[in-house]
């Protein structure tokens, strides 16, 4: 959507759990400032002429009032006005010195504006940005040149008649915004001397405010050049020497920004400190896992040869009687024909003798064929239950094998729960990524997203066998070509991110499916918002068949 047909408001809370009113002793410190109003955001038309908004005191300085105009052409958004009934920044104590005006967009970023001086009670506004929907405030800090806005927000744009165009309440997002937080006792307020310019308590608040965050640790070089130039301005201030006033502005504003730049540098190289430690992390995991397996599947290796050892005693065993079954029958067999020859003999000499032995041997033959016929069916029906036994033991084992796959697929599914909300389908596991992972249009993950998607990986890495496909889907708002792009990228930056971390690439893919598969009305915000996601779905052999909701 345009930004020129939009016009977004954005829900900021600024709760206060102990507050100065203006009558209050300025020695007292501002503690705990919490969430609790709404401000509006403005989306200016270009070249539409001067819009008018209001400017208000929160509960910090409740008296505080004042108007800006602003207008946008050529790109640009020109910001004038004026605030009266204001109060010293020093009034909230620690390491306030001064006040910044701040735009807040939609989304939820914050872009300094410049400082805003206060000349006795009141002050001017005088600035120009970029952004050409936005919402504005004023926050107490220690100097100009800080990159992120504290929680001490004293003053608030409002909605008057003279501010033209549709204003729309939305969520705030402004939760997502980086903050600084300066805790009560943090520091000592400075003792302020008129005759030293308020640039150089700037300039001192920040050599502090580094120092306590271990900025000369991590960007040595920055803060060794702005410390070279605060000692610069404290010398010349130390001259105190007609003229020297403005070199002495001049040099504390470089030594300010300097150290800022060097703080901002300092938490770059923290986080990839913090990134490192994680990635070490999750190798260690890995190892670990891998041990385990081969562990494991040492213990099935030895127990397998352990029964196979134990079927082949059993066969040796059963074709050993077999064999002493077949020589006793033989055996049997040859006395039964010794009888038989000297029974025909006697036969020769006595005919009724032979008859009668005739008689016997015919009985006997008839028990011995009997016997024999009794073994055969024995021996037939221990073959039958040896076949069972076999078929039996068969049937155990796929029975162990599906129980396995089936716990371990459950086992997946609770850890994958634990970090993302994951569901099991017909196609695998899949674990739902909203948009909430990416900037708005952007397919650049953000921190939260790099945490969540590392722990991913080495639950992944944990489970050899498995296969992982990354699909990107978008809402229906803009055209087809733009979301089926940006599917594929925020699809992909998953994947890359994913072998980052150790993933083989050879288990893992990735498509852009753009707003062909909604799982949300695209009408509604909420559906919108369900739409933007990206699923990770995981399968593979080792996790076999669907186990349910």
């Amino acid at each position: 959507m345009k930004l020129t047909k939009l016009l977004l408001s954005i829900l900021l809370v600024l709760a206060v759990s102990s507050v100065w009113a203006q009558q209050s002793s300025p020695s007292q410190p501002v503690v705990n400032i919490r969430i609790a109003r709404t401000i509006k955001s403005v989306t200016y038309r270009p070249n539409s002429g001067e819009s008018t908004i209001g400017i208000q005191g929160t509960a910090l300085i409740p008296r505080a009032e004042g108007k800006a105009r602003i207008q946008h052409k050529q790109g640009v958004t020109y910001i004038e006005g004026e605030v009266s009934k204001l109060v010293p920044a020093t009034t909230f104590g620690g390491p306030f010195l001064t006040y910044v005006l701040w735009a807040i967009t939609p989304e939820g970023s914050a872009s300094n504006l410049g400082e805003i001086v206060v000349d006795g009670t009141s002050a001017k506004i005088k600035a120009s940005t970029n952004l050409q929907s936005f919402g504005l405030i004023v926050t107490a800090e220690p100097y100009f040149a800080i990159g992120m806005p504290s929680e001490a927000v004293v003053l608030e744009n409002t909605i008057i008649p003279g501010t033209y165009g549709k204003i729309e309440a939305v969520d705030a997002k402004y939760e997502l915004l980086e903050r600084g937080k300066y805790e009560v006792g943090m520091f000592e307020p400075f003792k302020i001397d008129p005759k030293v310019p308020l640039e150089l308590y700037q300039a001192r608040n920040a050599a502090r405010i580094g120092a306590w965050m271990q900025v000369d640790k991590y960007a040595t070089e920055s803060w060794a050049k702005a410390q070279v130039e605060l000692k610069n301005a404290e010398d010349f201030q130390g001259q105190k020497k007609s003229g020297n006033k403005k070199s002495v502005m001049m040099m504390a504003r470089d030594a300010t920004q300097i150290f800022e730049d060097a703080r901002v540098i300092a938490l770059k190289r923290q986080d990839d400190e913090r990134l490192a430690r994680e990635r070490q992390a999750a190798r260690e995991r890995q190892e670990r896992a891998r041990a385990e397996a081969e562990a494991e599947a040492q213990q099935r290796k030895i127990e397998e040869e352990a029964r196979k050892r134990a079927e082949l005693e059993r066969e040796v065993e059963t074709a050993r009687r077999e064999r002493a079954e077949a020589e006793k029958m033989k055996a049997e067999l040859a006395t039964a024909q010794e009888a038989q020859r000297r029974a025909e003999a006697e036969a020769a000499r006595a005919r009724a003798v032979a008859q009668e032995e005739q008689s016997r041997r015919l009985a006997d033959e008839a028990r011995m064929r009997e016997e024999e016929a009794r073994k055969s069916a024995d021996a037939a029906r221990m073959r039958e239950e040896e076949a069972k036994k076999r078929e039996e033991v068969a049937r155990l084992a796929a029975e162990q094998a599906a129980r396995e796959k089936a716990e371990l697929r459950a086992k997946l599914l609770q850890q994958f729960n634990a970090v993302l909300e994951t569901r099991d389908t017909e196609r695998g596991l899949v674990v739902n990524m909203g948009d909430v992972l990416f900037d708005t249009g952007r397919f650049t993950l953000r921190p939260l997203a790099r945490e969540k998607l590392a722990r991913l990986a080495g639950i992944v890495l944990s489970y050899p066998g498995l296969k992982l496909v990354s699909e990107g889907h978008t809402d229906n708002v803009g055209s087809e070509a733009l979301n089926q792009k940006l599917s594929e990228q925020r699809a992909n930056a998953v994947r890359e991110y994913l072998l980052s971390q150790g993933v083989s690439g050879d288990i893992i893919t990735s498509s852009g499916k753009g707003f062909s598969m909604p799982v949300g009305d695209n009408k509604t915000a909420a559906g919108r918002q369900q739409n933007r996601r990206v699923e990770l779905i995981v399968s593979g052999e080792v996790i076999g068949s669907k186990i349910g909701n």
